[in-house]
């Protein structure tokens, strides 16, 4: 190759160098661009909302609720998907696996974006990763009832009696998995007591059969007891919640009945896809809070059995990373394994 061509081959070489560098930096510099650009005109389509639940329950009931307001703050339609399974992973799969872009988000619970990464020996997606935080919706407080035939009416005697005979006495909850099994797993472990928890299909059945004394004791939600409770024919001995509860205001939590630091509340917030624009999130996140804010929406929600929880991105996803380190301690200690 003589000089002169060889020259011609290094300039080449070295504009060919410089053009793609220059591509390069402004495809990031577009990206940066993107991602702390303003909302601006989002949505211009509308959203689809994959709510990790049945139709007809609490979490169904508020986000249907909510889109009303949704709809006319945001100028679009927000179309509820119902996506039930896998204790919220089959939904939450969907979401985690959409383009980042807004138009589609997830309404998940407990289980699938904090205590389904101990549960589960493979998840579909990781939940701190693949996702990101929108804003809570709603906390779910539970509550430990028992048959009025039981031999204890407050938490220390039902502790005292469950210590004095071990593994004597059962606890129906909701599910193998569910908040309201881990609540009582947490019972035990706090307690040092050995109630023998037992799965149901859901907190009515439990309830149901606490009721009828197939079984002494239940965690079970508002909804399924709070009328047999206020009838008497269920004894209520304490709210999992930290704060006691307007509906039961004579009812004491957990922790105040004898077993300090004692927190398990049920919840679920919505989430979008992990690239979903800063600005996006945010708008999001305020109109949320906004419809949560109404003072009809409010009325219904605790109608339901939950209590309204708006909040900031940052603080629901702090509450998030909590959460799963806490579920994870007690999935741990108490060897809890899915069917």
């Amino acid at each position: 190759m003589t000089a002169p061509i060889a020259r011609g081959m290094r300039a080449f070489r070295e504009r060919r160098r410089r053009l793609l560098w220059a591509a390069a930096a402004g495809a990031l510099l577009a990206g940066s661009a993107l991602a702390q650009a303003p909302a601006g005109d989002f949505p211009t389509k509308p959203i689809r909302m994959v709510v990790t639940f049945p139709p007809g329950g609490s979490a169904d009931g508020v986000v249907r609720m909510l889109v009303p307001r949704l709809n006319e703050k945001l100028g679009q339609q927000v179309v509820v998907d119902n996506r039930p399974g896998a204790g919220g992973n089959v939904g939450l799969t969907l979401v985690a696996k959409a383009p980042g872009d807004g138009y589609t988000l997830g309404v998940g619970a407990a289980g699938a974006l904090a205590a389904n990464v101990s549960l589960y020996p493979q998840m579909p997606f990781d939940p701190q990763k693949d996702l990101k935080p929108v804003g809570m919706l709603a906390a779910i407080p539970f509550v430990l009832v028992g048959h009025p035939s039981v031999a204890a009416k407050t938490q220390r005697e039902l502790i005292a009696l469950a210590k004095a005979k071990p593994a004597s006495l059962s606890i129906g909850h909701g599910g193998n998995g569910t908040a309201m099994h881990l609540s009582a797993a947490l019972f035990n472990q706090m307690a040092g007591t050995r109630l023998v928890e037992v799965p149901y299909r859901g907190s009515g059945p439990a309830a149901l059969d606490v009721l009828g004394g197939q079984i002494p004791l239940a965690v079970v939600d508002l909804p399924s007891s709070l009328q047999q409770i206020r009838a008497g024919k269920l004894v209520a001995f304490a709210v999992t919640s930290p704060q006691r509860l307007p509906m039961l205001p004579e009812v004491p939590t957990v922790a105040e009945a004898g077993l300090p630091g004692y927190d398990s509340t049920g919840w679920f917030g919505v989430v979008a896809p992990a690239g979903t624009p800063a600005p996006v999130v945010a708008r999001l996140n305020a109109e949320i809070n906004a419809a949560l804010a109404d003072e009809q929406v409010k009325t219904a929600m605790r109608a339901l059995g939950v209590e309204p929880a708006p909040g900031s991105v940052e603080s629901f996803d702090s509450y998030i990373r909590a959460e799963t380190k806490k579920w994870a301690q007690v999935i741990q200690d108490a060897h809890i394994k899915l069917d």
